[in-house]
């Protein structure tokens, strides 16, 4: 039960976008999902009305300085909001892309591992692989009194290790204080005054601080040239003893008695790869570095280099290049009409890397013969990619460079002396490599191998470090590893990782506003997520997801279904109650919930035309060199656990196989062995849930080519024509047309020194866009601004008589877009909307029968009759013939495919194998699968 003392979030007069001035108490310090169809409002209320009051206010607490560079942030269009808390967001499209971003870094685990390491590692050395030892002053004096004690012995400081140059100054800055000999790679010499040493060779350079008798050397003279040699080498001094020339090391700091080498003492940044104390010189960090992928530049050895054997340089064509190439070949003598495959090693190496010898070259239109070197193919695109100056030059070069791993640091990001520090047998880098659940494991046993004193010292560090490793695993990210890439999560995942950061921070008496953290989620991770959720909950905060799993509705202490339609005919609130007594209310989602409608199956499966791809031996990532077949003619759904090797099966192998069979993609698939069947695919189409634009500029229409039409219609006005307006005119992107205040914005971006940039408004346009002049052409009383303004469904009553425009916004009507604006920016438009105006841009093509499309999670976003809608579209392509491949989790989806491939049994290390394959039936028969588990519910 819901407790009145708990007070209310108030909101009154919420009339922002489709809203229709709705008031709503939502209980505070609950649970409450927030539903309804796709574009119904419940963004409209969670995010552009509580949370943008909330953000508001925060900045309105800022000084009045502060003030004068933001401006006003615009109050969202509702009346009132009582009894507000600070709000934090937690959307899908918050994660980074920045590739020194990891899992880690945002968990802010990996931090916490630095300290530790830092405080607690051993330190081991990185030449001999031997335990580094630390000397106090006073053990280096007792050890040189009772181990030279017969002998004579000069004690030296270290100046200069492994460093080019000649050292005048240095030996002159020496002699004036006095001193008279220095030992110069391995041998002592006198300071003279014109001592130089060859700039360009690598030299050791040690001064002799002092020469002792130990018969006859007091223990006051050896302390006072022992503090001498260690103040002077920075905490490191050398023995050398005079009859034999064997060299001793000491060192106040961590040191390798054998080699000599020392350390730092060790700071958290020792063991940042973000930071230059710490990163890998090599690859600065990355882990891996980009480098000349040979079988890109000539992938088909069988063809002449004037056939085009040579990609970068292409086929045969009156330039530079092949001038070049003809006076290399003569003077090699090798013919490039001959296969390359048939070239020596030192021709292709010539014409790969270039020669030194001069080649006599008479360029086109010349009468002059001049003498020239061939700088060679791969210099001229290493130059391009590393130079950047010019960005389309930049992308052609990068087409034929891969990302390896980098050998210096084997991948771990880290310079030598960062990895040489273990507790136990691994250094940070073992440890960030291992997945949550490893993880889990080995910081189960490692307080064993501290000391009473490094227990101490490790104890809260852990206490941190395990607290945010069990909200991973808690989550359902269990199968991720510390250092896999920010940008390589799903909105999800994502979504889950930041969740799981809130709830360490501990706060209490915060709003927290979440978008779909069901996504990319398996069925049965779902409980561990709403209990992550009611963690958040009873820690005090209020939580307010925005949600479609039925799961998370049926758990909620209080629901909000928001519609009964969606754009225009959403923003009222249909129905709202607890959670318990929801599934009783009218409206469409409950009628779901209750199960009095549902998604209905397929009167039969279908067989497929037959014929199949098959893939051998996939190994990308964790998958167990799994054979897997895809039955053509088909609707397919590829299931499992997150992290099961969906997305590596599908996205990183299937994908770059088929795209290159069909359009020649230089896309390298991960390991595979065989494929049989592409003979029977002549198109393949993945539609993904990545931005449809990367700026605010791209929109549905501009994305389906409607706009060129839209325009081309605007044109033909007898207005337009009398002004000479052409079709680029009503291009916001373009000048002429376009307000050029905003530049066809619509909003100008404030850039701010000390926060993220402000959007604001166009003063001129109003946000309109365009100028008077294009704005007074109107089309039946529409301007194009109006027209862009449109829902897809009024747009589509707008177009009715105009069959070539009306068809394109028609498919996007057809897959559940209707509310969406035609002009909305891609900014605003969500991973599964995304992909939803992509299948839409792929409808209004003509499909050929044998087309392979790919589609990843397109349920995101979506509710229950919105999956049925979609659903339909998909199965009329396969109908056509056509083989539709779904990664998913939802079960309405899954129970309607034809076939499953089913992958884990667990995610991670513990997943990448086949666990079963057939019909849903099948599947849900299946004892091994967990998929099977609930989708046996459902059929």
């Amino acid at each position: 039960m819901i407790s009145k003392e708990q007070g209310y979030i108030e909101v009154i007069g919420a009339r922002e976008h489709n809203l229709k001035n709705i008031s709503i108490n939502i209980p505070r310090k609950n649970l409450v999902v927030f539903t309804g169809l796709s574009g119904s409002g419940k963004s409209s209320l969670a995010f552009d009305t509580i949370f943008a009051e909330g953000q508001r206010r925060y900045l309105e607490s800022f000084s009045a300085y502060a003030r004068q560079f933001i401006g006003d942030m615009k109050r969202p269009d509702v009346d009132k909001i009582n009894g507000l808390s600070p709000v934090i967001s937690i959307e899908q499209k918050t994660v980074s892309k920045n590739p020194r971003s990891t899992v880690g870094t945002i968990t802010e685990i990996y931090d916490f591992l630095r300290l530790l390491f830092a405080r607690v590692g051993r330190a081991y050395s990185y030449k001999t692989g031997e335990l580094m030892k630390r000397f106090s002053e006073d053990q280096i004096i007792n050890t040189l009194m009772d181990q030279y004690s017969l002998g004579k012995f000069s004690i030296l400081a270290p100046l200069v290790k492994g460093r080019k140059g000649h050292y005048a100054e240095l030996f002159q800055q020496m002699a004036r204080k006095g001193y008279t000999k220095v030992r110069v790679d391995g041998e002592v010499m006198d300071i003279t005054a014109d001592l130089k040493l060859d700039r360009y060779k690598i030299h050791d350079v040690e001064l002799v601080i002092d020469r002792l008798d130990a018969q006859s050397a007091t223990k006051t003279r050896v302390r006072m040239a022992v503090q001498t040699a260690l103040k002077m080498g920075k905490g490191t001094l050398l023995i050398l003893q005079a009859d034999s020339d064997k060299v001793a090391h000491f060192s106040t700091l961590l040191m390798d008695p054998k080699s000599g080498i020392a350390y730092d003492e060790p700071q958290p940044n020792t063991f940042s790869f973000n930071s230059p104390y710490g990163w890998c010189t090599s690859c600065k960090g990355m882990g891996k570095k980009s480098v000349i992928d040979l079988d890109t530049i000539i992938p088909d050895q069988s063809k002449s280099i004037n056939k085009g054997g040579i990609i970068p340089v292409g086929e045969l064509r009156d330039n530079w290049t092949f001038t070049q190439l003809r006076a290399l070949a003569k003077e090699y003598g090798f013919s490039l009409a001959n296969s390359i495959s048939k070239l020596t090693a030192e021709q292709l190496q010539a014409v790969l890397y270039g020669s030194e010898k001069g080649l006599k070259v008479k360029p086109k239109g010349s009468n002059q013969t001049y003498t020239t070197t061939f700088k060679g193919i791969i210099p001229k695109i290493e130059e391009q990619y590393y130079n950047k100056e010019d960005e389309k030059l930049y992308r052609w070069a990068e087409e034929f460079m891969s990302l390896v791993d980098c050998e210096d640091c084997n991948s771990g990001r880290l310079n030598p002396i960062a990895l040489s520090y273990k507790i136990g047998d691994k250094n940070i880098a073992d440890v960030a490599k291992l997945s949550i659940d490893e993880l889990s494991q080995w910081l189960s046993g490692i307080e064993d191998l501290f000391t009473d004193n490094e227990q101490i010292i490790a104890e809260e560090i852990l206490k941190e470090v395990n607290t945010r490793v069990g909200f991973l695993k808690g989550i359902g990210l269990q199968y991720l590893s510390l250092n896999s890439p920010a940008r390589t999560l799903s909105g999800g995942e994502a979504q889950r990782i930041r969740l799981a950061t809130q709830i360490g921070s501990r706060l209490t008496n915060v709003l927290y506003i979440l978008d779909e953290p069901s996504i990319g989620l398996h069925q049965r991770d779902n409980v561990r997520l709403i209990n992550s959720l009611k963690e958040l909950r009873d820690m005090g905060n209020s939580v307010i997801v925005v949600e479609h799993d039925k799961e998370m509705i049926e758990q909620a202490d209080y629901v909000v279904d928001i519609g009964p339609g969606a754009g225009k005919k959403g923003g009222r609130i249909s129905a709202e109650g607890e959670g318990s007594e929801f599934i009783h209310k009218k409206g469409i989602t409950a009628d779901y919930i209750s199960g009095r409608k549902d998604i209905k199956l397929p009167k039969k499966r279908r067989k497929g035309s037959q014929k199949k791809l098959q893939i051998k031996g996939a190994a990308g990532n964790n998958l167990k060199k799994v054979d897997v077949a895809f039955p053509l003619g088909t609707l397919i759904c590829v299931t499992g656990v997150s992290g099961s090797g969906k997305s590596t099966l599908v996205n990183e192998t299937l994908f770059p196989i088929l795209s290159h069979h069909v359009y020649g993609s230089h896309y390298k698939p991960l390991a595979y062995k065989q494929v049989k069947g592409l003979e029977h695919i002549d198109k393949v189409i993945r539609i993904d849930q990545s931005p449809i634009g990367r700026t605010p500029r791209s929109n549905p229409a501009t994305y389906t080519g409607v706009f060129t039409d839209i325009r081309a219609l605007f044109s033909e006005l007898p207005e337009a024509k009398i002004r000479g307006y052409k079709p680029g005119r009503f291009s916001f992107n373009v000048k002429g047309g376009r307000c050029e205040t905003c530049r066809g914005g619509g909003k100008r971006i404030i850039e701010m020194n000390f926060l993220p940039d402000v959007e604001v408004e166009c003063d001129t346009c109003q946000g309109k866009r365009y100028n008077r002049e294009t704005l007074e052409v109107r089309y039946r009383g529409k301007s194009i601004n109006d027209v862009l303004n449109m829902s897809i469904d009024e747009a589509l009553e707008f177009f009715d008589h105009m069959p070539k425009i009306r068809r394109k916004i028609e498919t996007l009507q057809d897959v559940g877009l209707g509310y969406l604006t035609l002009g909305q920016s891609s900014t605003t438009i969500s991973g599964g909307e995304a992909q939803r105006v992509k299948l839409a841009s792929e409808l209004s093509k003509k499909d050929t029968g044998n087309t392979f499309y790919l589609l990843d999670e397109p349920t995101t976003g979506l509710h229950f009759e919105d999956v049925n809608v979609l659903m339909q579209v998909l199965q009329n392509l396969v109908d056509k013939g056509n083989t539709v491949l779904i990664i998913e989790h939802n079960m309405d989806v899954i129970k309607l495919a034809d076939y499953i491939i089913d992958l884990g049994p667990e995610g991670g290390s513990a997943g990448g194998s086949i666990v079963a394959t057939g019909t849903p039936e099948q599947i849900a028969k299946d004892k091994s699968s967990v998929t099977g588990v609930f989708l046996k519910e459902e059929l």
